[in-house]
């Protein structure tokens, strides 16, 4: 009987858990995230499956979200203008994105590792 217990929590958990991550992304403006890389030029470095000078949004997201703080380090990434390299080999300062709105720059995060 504890055994039959103890898989059920873990189902329950496991079932917990992907409707979280579902609800997360459930949250995603994925058209308001794409009109605002957009007016922020961001697709002119970045395509969203695609290398150009940067990575793909997907490689990008592969890579926040393998790290715990992840998330923390993209939003930092994009608003602070920390150096970014490229393919080349120079570096140069990543373009900060601008808005008034911090939302608007959380949902462009929250695009790029949903995908």
């Amino acid at each position: 009987m504890k055994h039959l217990y103890s898989l059920s929590l873990k189902t329950f958990s496991a079932m917990t858990l992907a409707v979280c991550c579902f609800s997360a992304q459930a949250e995603v403006d994925a058209d308001a995230a794409k009109e605002f890389a957009k007016q922020n030029n961001c697709f002119r470095c970045h395509g969203v499956d695609k290398d150009k000078d940067g990575p793909s949004f997907t490689k990008s997201a592969a890579k926040f979200k393998a790290d715990p703080k992840g998330e923390e380090k993209l939003l930092k990434h994009l608003s602070s203008g920390e150096k970014a390299k490229f393919p080349d080999g120079h570096e140069e300062p990543h373009m900060i994105v601008k808005s008034d709105d911090p939302k608007e720059v959380k949902n462009l995060v929250d695009w790029i590792l949903s995908l």
